[in-house]
């Protein structure tokens, strides 16, 4: 079961018009490709994904991307909330699961993975469920040492040397630290794995009491007294293929610093998050495209160049020159003009001698010849967003006219 519903306001205007997990990341991809390439690649392969808010986009690369096979009873299930329990749409995320738990009780299975579907990582997911059988649990939560001075914006986990859950606390002002440490908090990464029993059993109560009806804030902690409760530590986990470099590698892109701040990790000369990696593919689809294409001999400055760069197929790079990017699909970057440390989407076009740096442009924007973005915060905060760190953040289709930018 794949949480896909958050309307992810902290991401905005990237998220103005889609849900968080289809906002486009890595070039080709979106979000929600990673959790489920994870899945997929671990042999679990009855998915349902359930969305909510600005689900289309969603909606639509999942049917026309992730086809499995119904004679091998497989399936990826776009579920759009539908109201079964109730007049109210997804109340929390446990509500989003109890909403569909005629679902889960119908299936022949014994555990059942509830996954965010909005996080960049990549998990072997047998490793864990063996971890959960092994040790009996009813609920086992994924999670990995994370900064204290971060850990703030998610679950903290207190455990036993035997990883047993002592207690949780839900985005606390002052985290606990790991044992033996000065600056780690142990801290969950919302992803679970349940017997199914007891996911049941659990979700049923909690749809009957006044609550958020959220994992972190009323599940796990309710069920500590109870059940067997154990931390997966995530640091443990060894993808096939992988470097060690990689290991525990995790991102939740929550805000458009963070998703910045991913995207650079993957044009590293030896990332830390490797696309490249044959063993553990990163499925994903998208319409036929011509290879990229650089055009011009550096002739009078004039050379179409990319170094420390994604470049996405059908994008034609025209004469400019382009550093430490990811471009998606079908971009264009002209002549003389100059683009660092952004990320490009679909159909974005760059004009002459413009030169953009530390900037996210999003889909089927025509940004002018002859202008500046991200060289001066105070003009870029008069027509578009602008990060707490100083990204430049440009929304879908905006029309930027010469006089927006500075010269």
């Amino acid at each position: 079961m794949i949480l896909a519903g958050g309307e992810g306001r902290r991401l905005l205007p990237l998220t103005a018009e889609r849900s968080k997990p289809a906002v486009p990341f890595g070039g080709r991809y979106r979000i929600v490709d990673f959790v489920l390439s994870n899945l997929v690649n671990s042999g679990v392969t009855r998915i349902k994904v359930l969305t909510q808010f600005k689900a289309d986009s969603l909606i639509r690369h999942l049917s026309r991307g992730w086809q499995l096979s119904p004679i091998l009873n497989q399936y990826i299930d776009a579920t759009p909330a539908q109201m079964r329990k109730g007049r109210d749409w997804y109340r929390g995320t446990a509500d989003a699961i109890y909403q569909n738990i005629d679902f889960i009780e119908r299936e022949k299975a014994d555990y059942v993975f509830v996954v965010g579907g909005d996080h960049i990582y990549k998990m072997d997911m047998r490793q864990k469920l063996a971890f959960h059988i092994k040790n009996n649990a009813d609920l086992t939560v994924s999670a990995l040492p994370y900064p204290r001075e971060k850990a703030k914006e998610f679950g903290v986990i207190e455990a036993t040397p035997d990883m047993r859950i002592r207690r949780f606390h839900e985005k606390p002002r002052d985290p606990q630290l790991m044992p033996g440490s000065s600056d780690m908090s142990f801290v969950s990464m919302g992803n679970y794995i349940f017997s199914k029993k007891a996911l049941v059993q659990i979700i049923k109560e909690d749809a009957a009491k006044d609550t958020e009806h959220d994992f972190g804030k009323n599940i796990i902690s309710s069920m500590l007294d109870r059940y067997n409760v154990f931390a997966y530590d995530f640091s443990n986990n060894v993808v096939p293929g992988a470097e060690e470099r990689e290991r525990g590698y995790w991102r939740d892109v929550g805000n458009l610093d963070q998703y910045w701040e991913a995207s650079m990790d993957l044009v590293n000369v030896t990332p830390v998050f490797n696309l490249y990696n044959d063993k553990w593919p990163i499925s994903c689809y998208y319409p036929p495209a011509p290879p990229a294409k650089f055009v011009f001999a550096d002739i009078g400055g004039r050379a179409g160049i990319a170094t420390d760069s994604l470049i996405s197929e059908g994008s034609i790079i025209s004469g400019g020159r382009v550093n430490r990017c990811v471009l998606s699909p079908h971009c264009r970057i002209n002549s003389y003009a100059h683009v660092e440390e952004s990320v490009l989407m679909e159909g974005v076009t760059v004009g002459r001698n413009t030169k953009i740096r530390r900037a996210i442009i999003d889909k089927h924007v025509h940004v002018p010849s002859d202008i500046t973005i991200g060289y001066n915060r105070i003009a870029d905060e008069k027509r578009f967003s602008v990060t707490e760190s100083g990204i430049t953040v440009v929304a879908k289709g905006a029309c930027i006219e010469r006089g927006d930018c500075p010269v």
